[in-house]
């Protein structure tokens, strides 16, 4: 009876992504639960101590990996299955990631267009290199700082959010209770999740860009420094190049991609008890923000390639 009520629980999902979504198995011999890396109890050495942790990180990259193609697996075979009962869950992400969070961003846009465009051309206007102020806007600006500070305000704004709903909604059983009414929580959680935050990401930087470019030449105009909002303008065009924009496009996509992966994944693909959640949504932002450190750096490595 116990083994007829177990396949019902897990009507309508693969064994393979049922696994990560159910976590930790509870029993050795949980047949839908594949042997993963051993969680080795704290030794005493330092040695030890830093193949502990090594242990912990490939447990946490074989996770984080297993569940992004997972939900790119899903994304991709069910972009049209209900979409009835999807479509609204996807705008209602996109408003979330992406319109709800405009007045923030209107008021950092303002506050680095003052604090670091507007100083920087007024530094490069002194010291006479004005000439290099498109490359320098575009490089620090729209490369760098823009992409990188949208990702991390939508990790604390947005991410935080999901890995307490989801755990919130994982222990209270919630998520047990759609896999027993036969629906995908990947499906149903994730991808609109995914979705709305990769768009939320990327139309909040190209905001973020030009609300802080615009702001920095008035700050620089308030300093009087001899610049013509054409000439401005005019630099910072001709530095940019196609690859900028494909690059742009694709790293916003990616910063906002793999926040919700660590995020939905830290509160969806482990047991979770109420008193837990806090404390895992502390360890998701902190992940997020080493995966966007290093999703960033690889693509400083695909500029200088290019």
């Amino acid at each position: 009876m116990a083994g007829k009520d177990e396949n019902n629980f897990d009507r309508g999902l693969p064994h393979f992504y049922a696994a990560v979504v159910r976590g930790i198995p509870t029993r050795a011999s949980d047949p839908i639960n594949p042997p993963g890396i051993p969680l080795a109890p704290l030794p005493p050495s330092y040695r030890d101590f830093l193949g502990h942790k090594l242990l912990l990180f490939l447990r946490t990259v074989q996770g984080l990996g297993a569940f992004a193609l997972i939900t790119l697996g899903v994304l991709l075979q069910k972009i049209n299955v209900a979409s009835n009962v999807l479509r609204p869950r996807f705008r209602q992400e996109v408003a979330r990631s992406g319109v709800a969070l405009l007045p923030m961003f209107g008021f950092v846009a303002l506050g680095l267009g003052f604090l670091v465009v507007g100083q920087t051309v007024a530094a490069l206007a002194k010291v006479g290199a004005i000439r290099y102020l498109g490359t320098t806007m575009v490089i620090v600006v729209v490369r760098e700082l823009g992409p990188l500070l949208a990702a991390m305000l939508v990790l604390a704004r947005v991410g935080t959010a999901n890995v307490i709903e989801l755990g919130t909604a994982r222990a209270l059983g919630e998520v047990e209770a759609l896999e027993a009414l036969g629906i995908d929580p990947v499906h149903y959680l994730i991808v609109p999740r995914v979705v709305g935050m990769a768009l939320g990401v990327f139309s909040l930087t190209v905001y973020l860009i030009l609300g802080a470019l615009g702001s920095g030449y008035l700050f620089a105009f308030l300093q009087d420094v001899p610049l013509t909002p054409g000439d401005y303008f005019r630099q910072i065009t001709e530095a940019l190049s196609w690859l900028d924009f494909a690059l742009l496009a694709l790293k916003t996509v990616a910063f906002g991609f793999f926040i919700a992966i660590v995020t939905c994944y830290h509160g969806l693909a482990q047991p979770l008890r109420l008193e837990e959640v806090s404390r895992v949504a502390v360890r998701a932002v902190t992940q997020g923000v080493v995966v966007c450190v290093f999703i960033d750096a690889l693509f400083i490595l695909l500029y200088l390639l290019a």
